[in-house]
């Protein structure tokens, strides 16, 4: 039976349980704790003005993160994005896994071009296939083939063949 309608406390529970995984995700795609909360709050604002059509609420996690990659897709295109603020402090960097490969790692996704993030944080961060990534990005998905394979190559220039082995570079889903 399809649902007609949902509640406003129903978006509250939601988003108390999804903030933590769709925060992960802008991190790990913009690189930055500010940016990532405003991708967040922005994705959440506009599920929020779509709310009424979520019929299952089991789908709304998905239905989020595809509005959080279309926002973040929508704010790489912007030119004024290329242009890195100036600031006069380094922000301070946070391990919470494993403190030796982590700096590297987040430094390294730093250094790919904003599409290039995107599609490897969606393709292995999230576990989306080719065709979500397409899809939630706008792209066709040989461009996700494409950005995945040039990214996971600088990746390995960056981190090395042991981090980022040459056999993720084959998955094909």
């Amino acid at each position: 039976m399809a649902r007609t309608s949902v509640t406003d406390d129903e978006f509250t529970e939601f988003v108390h349980a999804a903030w933590p995984s769709l925060y992960r995700t802008a991190y790990l795609m913009l690189g930055e704790h500010q940016l990532a909360e405003d991708l967040v709050q922005t994705a959440l604002a506009k599920t929020y003005a779509s709310w009424h059509k979520v019929r299952e609420p089991a789908a709304a996690p998905a239905y989020a993160r595809v509005v959080l990659a279309n926002t973040a897709a929508s704010w790489f295109r912007r030119r004024s994005w290329r242009n890195e603020p100036p600031t006069e402090v380094l922000p301070e960097r946070v391990g919470e896994h494993d403190p030796s490969t982590r700096p590297a790692v987040l430094d390294a996704l730093r250094a790919l071009a904003p599409r290039q993030r995107a599609v490897v944080v969606l393709r292995y961060y999230d576990d989306l296939g080719v065709r979500d990534v397409a899809q939630a990005l706008g792209i066709s998905e040989g461009t996700v083939k494409s950005q995945t394979s040039e990214a996971l190559a600088r990746l390995r220039t960056l981190l090395g063949d042991a981090v980022v082995p040459m056999t993720e570079g084959a998955r094909h889903d």
